[in-house]
């Protein structure tokens, strides 16, 4: 009979110089281990140690993860997560010892290490109603105020970025224009961006960017539009590669730049993998329009739910825009159901988004909403979804799912600026990334999500650890 295992490990040592330099002088060195393990209920805890032994040739027989910290490749961004609207809404409905604790789990210095957040610039579905910044067919916009997010979303955001520290990382992106200015009318079920409100939407983008500037928000950067080829029953507004790449050589980017904010991030896209090499191809054909973008948004909705996901069609991106970095901008398990809060799938789900997408260039990581409530919302289109965390507005008692230990075993351990190096593993069931932080540690991740325990090992430069990696677990080592 197969064990049926959950379980996460990190291992820590030092890594210094190159690698044959440091195991000469560190061979059988101890590792420790932090382990996670729905079995027993053990979360992120003390394991104990490993050592890595000489092993200069393994075996065909041998599982192995191979790690060669002598090929650099993309330079981590951050990983974070959105603090949405029904993120803030649910914070601050809990009682203040709940809201401390939440945050603390993100952000403190105990927590997952998030360094990055993303917002919705007007309203999104996963807001409690419709609304923008500005009064009906205000085509001049001096009616525009950001009031509305003074109540939740700008205290909350204003927290994470306290926590966070210098590392704070913040973008946001529309869903939709205001009404007046799009084809059907409606905030709702797409409709498109008029031409003669295109100059008024880029001066929107200035407006929201100096009102949370002049809040003590710094704004990194920000994507053109969420989702520009879905037609949702929430707020949605298409544009064809060809029109978002006009809008931005023509309207948004220079008045980003005419306003003395060259220096933002501008993300094309920010829709599923399985279109992302088409419109960047066709986007970023012009080198008029190219020069105002700094990245590739995607998504991973495309076909989240089986293991097909679309991954070389990001690897294949950057490959033809090796100046554009690739940014993960959201992602999460859609129609929540309370009762597989608990279900380690949904920690894999992110395990294998992660692992892969930064193999394949990634360089920037957000996860969908931070916090939702007991009904995986307030949504007000009723596009109910998962969280890391859940609260119960109605008890106060935050539930925290295997979504949020997963991110964690990534997020706490890869810091900003660690450089993804080279890995690579022999069992298709082994999936694995590695990077190497600022201070010289190197971080590899190992999951595995099949049925059947496999013991490996952590080979580097004729070196190794042997570990168990157990069905249905993920594992990180740094060395």
């Amino acid at each position: 009979m197969k064990k049926l295992i959950v379980s996460c490990f990190v291992i820590g040592v030092a890594f210094n110089a190159n690698a044959q330099d440091y195991w000469k002088k560190n061979a059988g060195k101890s590792a420790k281990v932090v382990f996670t393990h729905s079995k027993t209920n053990k979360k992120m805890v003390d394991k104990g140690a490993v050592k890595f032994e000489k092993l200069p040739q393994p075996k065909e027989t041998d599982a192995c993860i191979f790690v060669d910290p002598d090929f650099k490749y993309q330079k981590l961004i951050g990983i974070g997560g959105a603090i949405t609207d029904a993120s803030a809404e649910t914070l601050y409905k809990l009682p203040k010892n709940k809201q401390k604790e939440i945050l603390e789990a993100y952000y403190g210095k105990n927590g997952l290490g998030y360094t990055v957040v993303r917002t919705n610039m007007n309203s999104c579905d996963f807001s409690s109603d419709s609304y923008t910044y500005v009064q009906d067919n205000d085509n001049t916009l001096k009616t525009f105020n950001v009031a509305h997010d003074e109540k939740f979303k700008i205290p909350m955001i204003k927290e994470a970025q306290k926590m966070i520290g210098k590392d704070f990382t913040f973008y946001f992106s529309p869903w939709s224009p205001p009404a007046w200015m799009k084809s059907n009318k409606n905030m709702l079920k797409g409709g498109r961006l008029e031409n003669g409100f295109y100059q008024t939407w880029a001066d929107y983008y200035i407006k929201f960017i100096k009102e949370y500037e002049k809040r003590g928000i710094n704004v990194w950067g920000l994507t053109v539009q969420n989702e520009p080829m879905a037609t949702q029953t929430w707020e949605s507004c298409i544009y064809t590669a060809e029109e978002e790449g006009d809008f931005l050589k023509n309207n948004l980017g220079p008045t980003l730049w005419k306003n003395g904010y060259k220096d933002k991030k501008v993300m094309i896209w920010d829709h599923n993998r399985d279109l992302i090499y088409q419109r960047a191809t066709t986007t970023l054909s012009d080198p008029e329009t190219s020069k105002y973008a700094s990245g590739i948004g995607y998504h991973w909705y495309e076909t989240w739910n089986n293991k097909t996901q679309l991954f070389d069609n990001l690897s294949e991106t950057q490959r033809a825009f090796p100046d554009k970095f690739l940014a993960f901008t959201e992602g999460c398990k859609e129609q929540f159901d309370m009762s597989a809060i608990y279900d380690v799938k949904l920690g894999e789900l992110y395990g294998r988004n992660m692992l892969n997408d930064f193999n394949k260039g990634t360089a920037l990581w957000t996860d969908w909403n931070v916090l939702l409530d007991e009904t995986g919302g307030p949504n007000h289109v009723g596009n109910f979804c998962f969280a890391p965390i859940i609260a119960d507005t109605k008890t106060g008692e935050v539930h925290y799912t295997y979504e949020y230990y997963y991110i964690g075993h990534v997020s706490k351990f890869i810091k900003p600026n660690a450089r993804r190096i080279g890995t690579s593993s022999n069992r298709a069931a082994l999936t694995s990334t590695s990077f190497m932080n600022e201070d010289g540690q190197l971080v590899t991740v190992i999951m595995n999500d099949s049925e059947t325990d496999i013991d490996t090992n952590l080979w580097i430069e004729g070196m190794a650890a042997k570990l168990t990696a157990p069905a249905h677990s993920i594992q990180t080592v740094i060395l």
